[in-house]
């Protein structure tokens, strides 16, 4: 997955001063994605950048792709994060630098942890599924970890918790007692909850968390606010639980973290801590280093973007 926008604002991320419970409704930003997929951009935004390690998040669909290519993201570079492939309708094919080729499916975990260099490329098989709709996300990784190996992850049986009209899958890090295999580096939680029609409950959370619920489908009011599919509610931090009320069958994401610790800056494809890492690892996907190659995608390779001409200056978490 990739931030494919050819002028990218500067992020700057960092802990903000703790805050207690929030409700603060995001609508995200049309921005396209490869050849043909435009995304609705919920983090980062004007207003709220983090989410935990949470620091991108893009909604997509349910879009017919029967009679187009679907999602086409050439070759591009990540450093210091790791992506999530999410998917409720559709495939996404993977292939990286390291050599891995796998087909994601709906409700199948794709996890790829950058550390300090790799590159990929998703697309839709062909042939395809005539709809596609998910959710990319990027998780920001701490500094002890940021120049780990990069490496790829592949979950196609995720944990389960269920209770009375909800059916959670665990994606990332621990809901209830359940705890998702996939790698993590700072305490987080990212579920997909599959609500019927009419289930009013209340969510038990970690008050020491900060948490956010992005809609998928369906007609849901999160702790009183409604919560239209492609927006975002944030929550802040210190909850226990969150009421949840399904107006029809309902899908949604938690996701959730401690606050992140660290200032962080964001920039296109790459998280680093300065100017100077940011520019270098420009100039090393410019020049063919580092990054690797991905073999085997139809197109040539994403050229990176012009850097701004003022330097990138970590500021906080929120503007």
């Amino acid at each position: 997955m990739s931030n494919l926008d050819l002028r990218p604002t500067p992020t700057s991320c960092g802990r903000e001063a703790s805050g207690g419970p929030a409700k603060d409704l995001l609508t995200g930003r049309q921005v396209p994605l490869g050849e043909s997929t435009v995304v609705r951009r919920l983090l980062p935004g004007l207003g709220r950048r983090m989410v935990g390690a949470w620091c991108f998040v893009d909604h997509y669909g349910p879009d017919d792709i029967a009679d187009g290519p679907g999602m086409q993201v050439p070759p591009h570079p990540h450093m210091g994060l790791q992506t999530v492939s999410w998917l409720h309708q559709g495939e996404v094919l993977h292939r990286d630098s390291l050599g891995s080729l796998q087909t994601v499916r709906p409700y199948e975990l794709g996890l790829m942890t950058s550390g300090r260099a790799i590159s990929h490329s998703e697309e839709s098989p062909r042939p395809h599924a005539r709809s596609l709709h998910g959710a990319q996300l990027w998780v920001a990784l701490p500094d002890a970890h940021r120049h780990t190996d990069p490496a790829f992850e592949h979950h196609p049986d995720l944990p389960v918790v269920t209770a009375r009209g909800l059916r959670a899958t665990v994606i990332l890090g621990t809901l209830d007692t359940a705890t998702s295999p996939g790698t993590t580096h700072t305490p987080l939680v990212g579920a997909d909850l599959a609500l019927a029609e009419g289930t009013n409950l209340a969510l038990p959370l970690v008050p020491e968390f900060e948490y956010a619920v992005l809609a998928m489908t369906g007609r849901i009011d999160v702790d009183g606010v409604p919560v239209e599919p492609g927006s975002m509610l944030y929550l802040g931090c210190g909850r226990r639980e969150i009421p949840l009320l399904a107006r029809s069958e309902a899908a949604v994401l938690l996701l959730g973290g401690e606050p992140f610790e660290e200032k962080i800056v964001m920039w296109w494809n790459f998280i680093g801590r300065t100017t100077e890492e940011i520019a270098e690892a420009r100039a090393a996907w410019t020049t063919g280093d580092r990054f690797g190659e991905v073999h085997g995608y139809a197109g040539p390779r994403l050229p990176a973007p012009a850097l701004p001409a003022v330097p990138l200056k970590p500021r906080g978490r929120a503007r």
